[in-house]
């Protein structure tokens, strides 16, 4: 299997090349030069494998230049049972007739990046290897709340890494805030920037196309890398759980091999739903990719109109892991909606950087409509259904969660579909303790311990690795400008 540049297909690299580089000297983003192929048969195999088992055949189809004992050990750590608190690793819950969650949080940092962060420091410590690279890798992240803290958790005192966190300074909860500023580690640097998830995203990929700052990396024997979604390292572990839930629901006999099934996504950056339709690509019986957004709802528009645009009103909500405007995997999937037009994709993303809009032509716009869904619930309707879900299922949602839960809850009205559909969890309820309570009628002032202890009181118990963030000691307080990000990076490295 080969990479090519969503911005210029000439490009080809192995699994392990473009996992070391991230992102394309162009700009474009990696995507592999054919989707593999899973069968039905090949289904009824998966369904009898351990969670670890169907990560090493679904990553060994796509990464083929890794062995099949490294994939095994990678899967092996990544996905132990006690990073994962059981075997399950994603388990699936039975909400109703026709809905059921698929908790991807129980990982070390109670996100769903956690999936994929465990597993990519063991992607590129092996593809720095097998490269022959001898610097020194800089894991660069931009992060809306939960990709920080997974990262900062996976490549913590990772040897021949180090890692820079930049978020939003008021655009995370006060939770993954902690559990960032307070991480441990030698090779760990976490720094808050005024501004937005966009500026800061903005912000990382302008460093990684400065050829200057390259060049002095490379003289101080370091060399940039991703552990945001813009990496197909983070990607491809996340196609697994989209296999995985649905061999669960064939397992307990709520599917018969082979029926479709819908996934409905929380959706920020676009990477979370894009492994859902890699998995379709892949032969994974997928009806509708149902897209959840909150009210930054730039996903919901584009589906509807085919037009992208940035221009408008950004908004803080309490579901801030959403809070985006610029969906950096849409690239991904517009690459493959356009035949693999790479030129076209390029100009889409030129007009998306100059004027901030771009319209897709209708065959693409036609394309979407056949495999996605869409909907947005604002912050008064996400915690009505956190209340909601609680008073009829006895479940608590995080704020993800529950715009995901209202939006497929008004699809099912609206289309009258019954087709079973898995909600895909995307974090712990305990993450997100003050709007949580709030769509569960306690409005109370409070500290954040003393709302993670409330909140067990409605039957859910607290992660140890949040209810012991009290204890540790905030070790990052720095803020910076956007345009001052780039000297955050030289101080840490010393450059």
């Amino acid at each position: 299997m080969r990479f090519k540049s969503t911005r210029d297909k000439a490009v080809h690299l192995t699994s392990a090349e473009a996992i070391k580089i991230g992102i394309s000297r162009d700009g474009g983003l990696f995507v592999p030069e054919n989707f593999p192929s899973v069968s039905v048969t090949d289904l009824a195999t998966m369904c009898k494998m351990s969670y670890q088992e169907r990560a090493q055949y679904v990553l060994s189809l796509f990464l083929t230049d890794y062995t099949e004992d490294e994939l095994a050990g990678y899967c092996a750590k990544a996905y132990a049972d006690e990073k994962w608190g059981g075997s399950e690793t994603t388990p699936v819950v039975r909400i109703d007739d026709t809905m059921s969650i698929c908790e991807l949080w129980h990982g070390p940092t109670c996100a769903f990046k956690d999936v994929a962060l465990q597993m990519l420091p063991h992607l590129l410590t092996g593809a720095m290897r097998k490269t022959g690279e001898d610097k020194t890798v800089v894991i660069l992240v931009a992060t809306s709340g939960d990709t920080g803290k997974a990262a900062l958790d996976g490549f913590c005192d990772v040897d021949g890494t180090k890692i820079i966190v930049f978020y939003p300074e008021n655009g995370v909860s006060s939770m993954q805030k902690l559990q960032m500023t307070t991480q441990s580690g030698k090779n760990v640097y976490v720094a808050a920037i005024n501004g937005n998830f966009d500026n800061a995203q903005t912000g990382v990929k302008e460093i990684f196309s400065d050829r200057e700052f390259e060049q002095l990396m490379a003289k101080s024997g370091h060399v940039f890398s991703s552990a945001n979604s813009i990496n197909f390292g983070r990607l491809v572990p996340q196609v697994v759980y989209y296999f995985s839930s649905y061999c669960d629901l064939v397992e307990r006999g709520e599917l018969k091999l082979g029926d479709k099934v819908n996934f409905t996504v929380p959706t920020g950056n676009f990477g979370n739903i894009l492994a859902g339709y890699y998995a379709k690509r892949m032969g994974l019986p997928v009806n509708k990719l149902i897209c959840a957004s909150n009210k930054n709802n730039i996903l919901t528009d584009f589906i509807k109109t085919g037009v992208y645009d940035r221009n408008r009103d950004f908004y803080m909500t309490a579901s801030p892991s959403m809070d985006i405007l610029i969906s950096s995997n849409l690239e991904r999937l517009l690459y493959t909606l356009s035949d693999e037009d790479d030129k076209l994709v390029a100009s889409y993303m030129n007009e998306l950087k100059e004027k901030g809009v771009y319209t897709v032509t209708g065959a693409i716009r036609e394309k979407i409509a056949e495999s996605f869904a869409c909907g947005f619930c604002d912050d008064d309707e996400t915690k009505a259904i956190i209340g909601k879900t609680y008073g009829e299922h006895k479940y608590v949602c995080d704020t993800h969660t529950a715009v995901a839960v209202g939006v497929y809850e008004k699809y099912r009205r609206e289309t009258g579909d019954t087709t079973k559909t898995v909600i895909m969890s995307t974090a712990s309820p305990f993450k997100f303790c003050k709007d949580v309570l709030e769509g569960l009628n306690v409005t109370e002032e409070m500290g954040d311990f003393e709302r993670l202890e409330k909140l067990e009181s409605f039957g859910v118990k607290a992660p140890a690795s949040l209810a012991t963030l009290r204890e540790k000691e905030v070790r990052f307080s720095e803020v910076f400008d956007k345009s001052d990000m780039r000297s955050a990076v030289k101080e840490f490295l010393k450059i």
